[in-house]
């Protein structure tokens, strides 16, 4: 596929990854939910309040988006990793093509946009792949036509765990440099994998939504929980736990996605306040155009915390 032809496909994605950069631009569709002005923080930590919590899903289904069959990629390899209780589903993730030497490579795990995997995604990693990472990127429980419930971003951070854990164990690669990013939908799910395990060095959420509240204002037909439990939407969003992140992390979104300011300021300050080291940033374009730019930036962050 060449890159005309990925973009092309990115273009055509669910309006979750080529149009939320003007989701909080529309008029806000009616929810049943009511929707706070600024979300409380809690300082609990995010990690241990997820294992005392578990989502109570209304309806159980599939991923919502249209996909595409999970075939290899080109320069890729089709693996599988296993994730959900007792490691019940056993889902698709695509790694880059590499060969093992002396010295093992860093790993970076990238979080697709959107509620399904597809070929569009993957191209624009081969950064990644050119500044020396072993890239995986997972589907989640639900997409593709794959097992397991969507839940909207809680219990698939379960499997970015796993998958992280598939990745950490490759041959060949570095375990103790494993890095995150995602963008969109899989930058909310970067954010909140970030807070939940000590495995990554570094974390990189391009364009995603740290207020679950926001988002579901926005997306009220992908809700499956109970939406009239409140701490629903607080373990969904970052910015309830922001303080809770436990590695550095770089947040960036597109000039043209000013929306996202208040949020990621926020998010900011917060993390600060606990003592994260934390930095954010736009960069010029739009929630696709930028991409490629963000991408390159996130090298640059990993490259300087790992040396």
């Amino acid at each position: 596929m060449t890159s005309d032809e990925g973009n092309s496909f990115l273009r055509q994605r669910r309006t979750v990854l080529a149009g939320l950069a003007g989701a909080l631009l529309l008029p806000r569709m009616a929810s049943a939910f009511e929707v706070p002005e600024v979300p409380r923080l809690i300082d609990h930590d995010y990690a241990k309040a997820r294992k005392r919590f578990h989502t109570k899903l209304l309806q159980k289904g599939p991923a919502p988006d249209k996909y595409e069959p999970l075939d290899a990629p080109p320069e890729g390899d089709k693996i599988f990793y296993r994730s959900g209780y007792g490691g019940e589903l056993e889902l698709v993730a695509w790694v880059s093509k590499y060969k093992r030497g002396s010295k093992p490579k860093p790993g970076v795990l990238f979080l697709h946009g959107g509620n399904a995997m597809g070929l569009g995604h993957w191209v624009l990693l081969k950064a990644y792949v050119d500044a020396g990472f072993v890239v995986m990127m997972p589907s989640l429980r639900g997409e593709n036509g794959q097992m397991g419930n969507f839940s909207g971003f809680y219990d698939e951070v379960d499997d970015v765990l796993s998958a992280a854990d598939r990745l950490q164990h490759l041959p060949g690669v570095d375990g103790d440099r494993l890095f995150v990013a995602g963008h969109s939908i899989g930058g909310t799910l970067t954010m909140l994998a970030a807070m939940s395990t000590h495995k990554f060095r570094a974390a990189a959420p391009i364009s995603g939504n740290p207020d679950a509240f926001r988002f579901f204002n926005r997306y009220p037909q992908d809700i499956r929980f109970d939406d009239s439990n409140a701490h629903e939407f607080e373990v969904r969003s970052a910015l309830c736990y922001a303080k809770s992140f436990k590695c550095p992390v770089r947040v960036v979104h597109g000039t043209e996605e000013a929306h996202f300011n208040d949020r990621a300021g926020l998010l900011a300050s917060r993390a600060r306040s606990g003592g994260v080291r934390i930095e954010t940033d736009t960069v010029t374009g739009n929630h696709t155009s930028a991409l490629p730019a963000e991408i390159e930036q996130s090298i640059k962050f990993f490259h300087g915390v790992a040396a």
